[in-house]
């Protein structure tokens, strides 16, 4: 199951993203589990940064993952503020910014990673390829 959860923040993610990233996680030869998405600002994020990762850095994702075997779960911070101000940094439509930073958690548990160039790119593509698969 897919949750969406909000620390300070209106309601404002649209829940018709639930099937897509169900459907990238089952294209990815894994189960769904439990996966909670809770949307926050900056400061929240930059506070959960800090205290679990010893990193003083504002960020727009973290993801904690819970993954046993084949099945996804887990729980994956947001900020929607960084969201929105790297969609202006990056010439990128507010909407797919948001999509590709959801996609990038669920590929964080099926065990992407992104520590390397080589990481990085492999992540990006499969970021683009899923985003392509939303449209």
């Amino acid at each position: 199951m897919i949750q969406f959860f909000y620390e300070n923040l209106p309601e404002t993610v649209n829940n018709n993203y639930t099937s897509w990233l169900e459907e990238i996680i089952l294209s990815e030869g894994k189960k769904l589990g439990e996966i909670n998405y809770i949307f926050c600002d900056d400061e929240y994020l930059l506070k959960i940064n800090q205290d679990y990762l010893q990193h003083d850095y504002y960020t727009d994702i973290i993801t904690f993952d819970s993954v046993k075997g084949k099945t996804i779960s887990g729980e994956i911070f947001v900020s929607l503020q960084r969201i929105s101000d790297n969609a202006s940094t990056l010439s990128r439509n507010y909407e797919e910014e948001l999509r590709r930073v959801l996609a990038h958690g669920i590929l964080h548990l099926c065990g992407y990673k992104d520590k390397s160039d080589e990481e990085e790119q492999e992540m990006r593509n499969k970021e683009d390829f899923y985003i392509e698969k939303y449209n």
